[in-house]
């Protein structure tokens, strides 16, 4: 149940309006019923000017029951005290207290309309116990009456307030529930978010990493054709590397279609390629070899099937891993270690590089490393070695998370 919530200015002009169409509608119904009892009757001008007045006063103070409940009943009861006695007519002016009454209790004064309802019955006992028998002016029947009528006005009122508050209650929760939607959607789009840009910066990183120093290697083994002696080797190396930049870019091509694909609007065909894996690590070593980086590969314990995301996430550390190591450590060897555990699956990427400078790897790809591990409830760490730079991750295979 979805209650938005009320423009405070156009709330305002709707409770004055409703202040005011109370008060003329009030004021109809005394002056009307007042002319009613005027028939066969006679009262001089002053009593007539003063009945009249009394009648405005009360009806008017009607329009500000909601300011002031309590002060509103009260007055009415006092015009009513002054203009029976006082009238010949006896108009209903009795309404306007009993509407006074009403407010009162409906915004939350109920102790003290219940007071004022009870010494409205105690003047009225008192009033009648002064007058003989033979001149009452309320007889039982009518106190009776009187006395229903002011109960349940009361109990209405409180019904009203009762209900008034479960629906500010509702209309309360719901606004509740819409913030913590938009927030739960928000915090939705901001991990979608990263977890593209990651997947992103994990694809393109490495292959362009790759391509920069493939391409690096061509440009200098050509620039050598024209000094060394067997400039036909020289060709030879120069082309073997631009075989790599091509090949390099096209695998990069196909994993940056694949990860678009998870962004494809609703109908369109799913990508046909694989997923990345684990099972692609022989030809990520390869594209790491054409780089000039000695990669070896040795798995440890029994290897099992990997649920997809977390072989992702394992094939995306050891990724992301190798293009650091190509890119900053000045490494010429790296060794890969897959350690199958009967809880877990151990990563350990290691290289004979500088190694980091305080020993701990910095920068969006180290972050995006460790946030992969996390979302599947495991852990990463770097560390240097005596003879370069680790990382290490622990992914458990059994978790509640990781499902994006």
């Amino acid at each position: 149940m979805t209650l938005p919530p009320a423009d405070p200015l156009t709330a305002r002009l709707s409770e004055r309006g409703k202040d005011l169409a109370v008060v003329l509608a009030v004021a109809a119904v005394v002056v009307g019923g007042t002319f009613w009892s005027m028939r066969g009757k006679s009262e001089t001008f002053w009593q007539a000017v003063t009945g009249w007045v009394i009648i405005a006063l009360a009806c008017g103070a009607l329009y500000f029951r909601r300011r002031w409940p309590v002060g509103v009943a009260l007055f009415t009861l006092a015009a009513c005290a002054v203009y029976y006695p006082l009238s010949v007519y006896d108009g209903p002016v009795l309404v306007t207290f009993v509407i006074a009454l009403y407010a009162a209790a409906a915004e939350g004064r109920f102790v003290a309309a219940v007071a004022i309802g009870v010494a409205v019955m105690l003047m009225i006992v008192y009033g009648e116990t002064q007058q003989g028998s033979d001149h009452r002016h309320v007889d039982d029947a009518q106190f009776m009456m009187l006395a229903g009528w002011l109960l349940s006005i009361l109990v209405l009122a409180r019904a009203q307030r009762t209900r008034a508050a479960y629906l500010e209650e509702v209309r309360a929760r719901a606004l509740a529930a819409e913030r913590e939607q938009e927030a739960r959607a928000q915090q939705s789009a901001t991990e979608e978010r990263l977890r593209i840009a990651r997947e992103v910066h994990d694809v393109l990183g490495h292959s362009i990493s790759l391509i920069n120093v493939q391409s690096s290697a061509a440009l200098h083994k050509l620039g050598k054709k024209r000094t060394t002696d067997d400039p036909v080797a020289a060709l030879a190396t120069a082309e073997a590397a631009l075989e790599a930049v091509k090949s390099t870019s096209k695998d990069a091509l196909g994993e940056l279609r694949s990860t678009l694909g998870m962004l494809r609007g609703a109908g369109e065909a799913a990508p046909t390629a694989p997923a990345s894996g684990l099972a692609q690590l022989p030809e990520l070593a390869e594209r790491a070899r054409s780089a000039g980086l000695d990669v070896r590969i040795v798995t440890q314990g029994g290897a099992r099937e990997l649920p997809p995301p977390l072989d992702l996430a394992a094939y995306r550390i050891v990724q992301e891993s190798l293009t650091n190591v190509t890119r900053h450590a000045r490494a010429t060897a790296a060794t890969i270690t897959l350690d199958y555990g009967t809880d877990d699956l151990r990563l350990r990427i290691e290289d004979n590089g500088a190694g980091a400078p305080d020993g701990i790897g910095g920068g969006s790809g180290i972050r995006g490393m460790a946030e992969r591990a996390r979302a599947f409830g495991g852990e990463l760490t770097t560390e240097n070695t005596a003879d370069g730079f680790r990382v290490m991750a622990r992914l458990p295979f059994e978790t509640n998370q990781g499902a994006r």
